[in-house]
């Protein structure tokens, strides 16, 4: 079950997948009936030997399947790849097991993000998915993030956003997603990078951009 989109991305994406889910549900009831007739169908015909226009059909039927489903997969793709004027740039570094996170149109604002340890939990916590320190961004601002990795390959994915991109040592992958709402929104490495790969969470905090403007104050002045 996809979680509640949180993002223009996330919102294609889910109409997609309803999209294509209804093409499948149309060819899974389609083929059903036609194997049942068959299963209980006892007409023969000996002469028959060849339907041309029966094979025409099924010929040209998958084929406006397939491009009913490619062309909005097609235009989604480019969608998820377009970058365009950014007001904010992350550089999100993955480490073993934790994320760095650098604002790099500002000065000496970096940090790193480690899982909560189970003891260290307050009630209101999430085990496994809280950090020590959140990313804060703007709503309905556009976001560019780079994305790389120190060590080995990991994966920083935000469900709620659509947002799912390689951190790759040597390379440096960008994303960029606008956010349409506040709130958290939860992720973790979605990429097998070790003993402790389940526990570097990643917890995305989307404020008031006025609240933003004044964290981004505090955190230069320290």
């Amino acid at each position: 079950m996809l979680q509640d989109s949180a993002s223009p991305l996330m919102e294609q994406l889910s109409y997609f997948h309803d999209h294509t889910l209804m093409i499948l549900l149309i060819i899974t009831v389609l083929v059903s009936q036609l194997l049942l007739s068959l299963f209980f169908n006892k007409l023969t015909h000996r002469f028959l030997l060849e339907g041309q226009t029966i094979e025409i059909i099924w010929t040209i039927l998958p084929t406006m399947t397939l491009i009913f489903i490619a062309i909005p997969s097609l235009r989604l793709i480019y969608i998820l790849d377009e970058v365009n004027n950014p007001s904010i740039t992350i550089k999100t570094i993955g480490h073993q097991w934790y994320w760095s996170y650098e604002y790099s149109d500002f000065n000496n604002i970096e940090f790193d993000s480690y899982m909560i340890p189970t003891e260290e939990l307050n009630k209101f916590n999430f085990r496994l998915l809280d950090v020590d320190n959140r990313i804060i961004i703007p709503f309905e601002s556009n976001i560019r993030m780079l994305v790389t990795a120190a060590d080995v390959i990991h994966s920083w994915t935000i469900p709620s956003l659509g947002v799912k991109i390689d951190a790759t040592p040597g390379r440096l992958n960008q994303i960029s997603f606008i956010i349409n709402r506040s709130g958290l929104f939860y992720g973790q490495c979605s990429e097998i990078c070790g003993a402790n790969h389940s526990f570097m969470p990643i917890v995305l905090e989307s404020i008031c951009p006025s609240y933003f403007t004044k964290w981004i104050m505090k955190m230069i002045k320290l």
